[in-house]
């Protein structure tokens, strides 16, 4: 597996998956009782299951926990393949039918939200619910099916090009710089770490070019991602500094199985900065179910 010299991100069980759509996929693991809750990062230049790290660790969360690295990130593989949304949401669902435990409850950060609505729609048998924390595809924006980005992709494999920019943005005061945007006090400095380390490993430009080139987000992912889902979601939110929610209200206006919980004084990784709230908002949500 690509990436062996990145250490763990956290202390947990470390499983290998083999997939259909993915050769080699590392998911960190913590047993439990009840339905399993499927953890998935965020989307960004040096993204990694390190994001999700507080539900192992500042939580007395009772139900298993898999949280993997997804392809391209972290220390699963990065091979130089298409990185797409609509690869990512069959990665989910072929997580989830690994995992063979029935209907699973996922909880994705930012644009992962969207390809775990995807993957919902795609395979509604698979999934029990969905807890999208500050969720992409929200914000007032035009509506653009060009091609645009597949064209700004092109220009970001250029040799030198792209790898000029990716030097950059790779860099601790540039990771620092992304990732101090989320925390009002700062973020913490082993996080800004294990970034850095995962920007350093092989094939890690890969996936988030695709990020940069916006090949990850839906033209319009309230009506073709958001509204159609029929089972129960809910939203973990208050600011962030790199979206907003527009038409969120809307959406859980006009729609019974969507529940919206504000997080305050967080700007969109709540489980860093009120894992406390975090956490009951989650069990709050998932003991309804039962």
């Amino acid at each position: 597996m690509e990436g062996q010299s990145l250490p763990a991100a956290f202390d947990a069980e470390e499983v290998p998956w083999a997939l259909p759509s993915s050769p080699s996929v590392l998911c960190y693991h913590r047993p439990g009782s009840g339905p399993p809750l499927l953890l998935l990062h965020s989307m960004n230049a040096a993204a990694s299951a390190f994001e999700v790290k507080p539900f192992f660790e500042d939580m007395a969360l009772s139900m298993p926990l898999y949280a993997p690295d997804l392809p391209g990130f972290g220390r699963s593989e990065r091979s130089d393949r298409v990185y797409s949304p609509e690869f990512y949401a069959r990665v989910i669902i072929d997580m989830v039918e690994t995992m063979d435990l029935g209907p699973v409850d996922v909880l994705a950060l930012s644009t992962t939200s969207e390809f775990a609505a995807r993957a919902a729609l795609e395979a509604p048998e698979l999934f029990r619910s969905l807890t999208l924390v500050s969720p992409t595809g929200f914000m007032r924006r035009r509506e653009s099916r060009s091609r645009a980005p597949e064209r700004v992709h092109r220009v970001l494999r250029l040799p030198l090009l792209g790898a000029g920019l990716f030097r950059v943005l790779r860099t601790k005061p540039s990771i620092r710089f992304f990732l101090d945007k989320a925390f009002a006090g700062g973020a913490p400095e082993d996080m800004v770490d294990y970034a850095w380390a995962c920007a350093a490993q092989p094939g890690a430009s890969y996936a988030p070019f695709y990020f940069l080139s916006t090949q990850f987000f839906a033209p319009d992912a309230v009506g073709d991602l958001y509204e159609p889902l029929r089972l129960p979601v809910q939203v973990l939110y208050d600011k962030d500094p790199n979206i907003s929610f527009d038409y969120l209200d809307d959406v859980a206006r006009d729609h019974d199985n969507w529940q919206l919980t504000r997080i305050p004084d967080t700007l969109g990784l709540p489980q860093f900065e009120a894992p406390a709230q975090t956490q009951a908002a989650l069990e709050s949500f998932l003991g309804q179910l039962s």
